[in-house]
């Protein structure tokens, strides 16, 4: 054994081979790594850009909502209250008037200048002035834009007393492709010389005020507003005939009695579509479209382009269709996040382009749907007619809400049913954090105003306003609606008789 000498075995590769197996894989793990790191960047990109986006919606600041509208706009935006420059002047003075000591001499002596203290109007006033602007008829620049012609858009506001909200619906509209061709019609169940000082400041369009007539403003402890005899609203039936209270025999299906409050919505909407439709004399023979909003309500810059493109199409893609929707209740259409997702699918998926286009141009048509197709929405004089005739079956059906009694004429009484062509991607949107059905906490809240402002942006900046064509898209099968009793409110033979007063013809 000492003296054996150790000879090397032959090297046979194997050392080797396991030592490039190893670098192999380390090279394909890494790459792999690196792979995963690249599309972890790809995709926190996009949703690093889309919470940028969100976090830029948050800042909801007077500032930050006035810098989104063009100079000459604020003027709609800044208020010019007769109460607030009162209180203003009288408060700087400590309540007491001016007194400057000056003459034309130069010497001293005491004058004094007297500031008009605004006083609101009485309930007599508010009613002369109702029947004035309701008689006049006054079209303000008129002399600017010309008349009304018979292919031109009316759009109807209803108005209440949300003034901030208002505001902003008349800057949306402003900005609007076309305005200056409609014919924009207020109507009003409140009267209000801050609200009026600001539509007759409107000069981008013909303006028309309308009054109702009939609101609990003007009647404040008389039918229609409260009287003193109605009975209470949660009162049962039996107490009310001891009482003896005015609408005793007439409670609403659910056993309650009316609230002024409630029913003067369904009868001011009523009211303002038969004004004008068959007594406005500068609309009463206009066979166009008349399109219905809110005043808390926004539209987008393309709302009347796509408006009249829908028209258009009704013939060859919804024959069928006599109501065509602008606006929907979804949460506000997710623009910008849309947008990323679909250049997403563009890389990754590699879909041709021109298919993607397709998404933003997308109408669908269904039934008229009272909560989904409400907002927004436009009819002509000849599905007006029809509604009309229906009118018993709008005035008698209880439920305060105006919609919902369209939708039980569409179903009870047209021979041809209320079918709608909406847009998928809304062009109006609603803004009103409160009203009839909504309260929060902050009723003036800017945070809905400032997300609606910076979703058209995105949309303006994505190319996804003013699109070349629609395409018709099949919603999917929905239950049929099915008949339903009203939500009540709305069993006082009074209201039933009111409503149907307003209907008949006046010429």
């Amino acid at each position: 054994m000492r003296g054996r000498i150790l000879i090397p075995l032959p090297n046979t590769g194997s050392m080797g081979r396991k030592r490039n197996n190893f670098y192999m894989r380390s090279i394909f793990l890494l790459a792999l790594c690196i792979f995963g790191l690249l599309q972890y960047h790809n995709f926190n990109y996009l949703e690093s850009r889309d919470t940028v986006l969100g976090d830029a919606v948050t800042n909801d600041s007077d500032d930050a909502i006035l810098a989104m509208v063009p100079a000459t706009l604020h003027k709609y935006l800044t208020p010019h209250s007769r109460n607030h420059s009162t209180a203003a002047v009288t408060g700087a003075m400590g309540g007491a008037p001016l007194l400057l000591n000056t003459s034309s001499s130069g010497a001293a002596t005491a004058t004094t200048i007297s500031f008009d203290v605004y006083h609101p109007p009485n309930i007599s006033e508010i009613k002369r002035q109702i029947v004035r602007y309701n008689d006049m008829q006054l079209v303000l620049n008129e002399d600017t834009f010309g008349p009304l012609q018979n292919d031109s858009v009316i759009i109807v506001v209803q108005v209440h007393t949300r003034i901030t909200y208002l505001r902003h619906l008349i800057v949306s509209l402003a900005q609007a492709q076309d305005i200056t061709k409609v014919l924009l019609v207020f109507s009003h169940d409140y009267y209000d010389e801050d609200i009026n000082d600001l539509v007759q400041q409107i000069d981008f369009c013909k303006v028309l005020q309308i009054f109702y007539p009939y609101s609990i403003q003007t009647h404040p402890h008389e039918y229609p507003g409260v009287d003193p005899n109605d009975c209470p609203r949660n009162i049962k039936k039996d107490q009310a005939m001891i009482r003896n209270c005015n609408n005793a025999l007439y409670p609403d299906l659910y056993g309650h009695y009316r609230e002024a409050k409630f029913t003067q919505t369904k009868h001011h909407w009523i009211w303002k579509a038969n004004r004008v439709f068959n007594e406005l004399e500068v609309t009463r023979f206009h066979t166009g479209l008349v399109l219905f909003l809110e005043e808390d309500h926004y539209v987008a810059e393309d709302f009347l382009y796509l408006l009249a493109m829908m028209q258009k199409r009704t013939k060859d893609l919804c024959p069928q269709c006599n109501v065509l929707s602008l606006g929907t209740y979804l949460k506000t259409f997710n623009y910008y996040t849309y947008h990323s997702k679909i250049h997403a699918r563009v890389r990754l998926v590699k879909i041709d382009s021109q298919s993607i286009i397709n998404d933003y141009r997308k109408v669908e048509v269904m039934p008229w749907v009272s909560s989904k197709h409400n907002m927004g929405f436009a009819f002509n004089r000849t599905t007006w007619t029809n509604i009309r005739r229906c009118a018993r079956h709008f005035c008698t059906y209880d439920d305060y809400n105006w919609d919902w009694s369209l939708q039980h004429v569409s179903q009870q009484c047209l021979q041809r049913k209320l079918h709608a062509m909406i847009i998928k991607g809304p062009r109006v949107f609603h803004i009103g954090e409160c009203g009839v059905h909504h309260k929060n906490k902050n009723c003036e809240s800017n945070q809905v105003i400032s997300k609606v402002q910076h979703v058209l942006k995105i949309a303006r900046t994505s190319h996804q306003l003013f699109p070349r064509s629609l395409t018709l898209t099949v919603p999917s099968l929905s239950k049929k609606t099915k008949l339903r009793k009203g939500n009540g409110g709305w069993g006082d033979l009074r209201d039933h008789e009111l409503c149907l007063n307003m209907t008949l013809p006046t010429r």
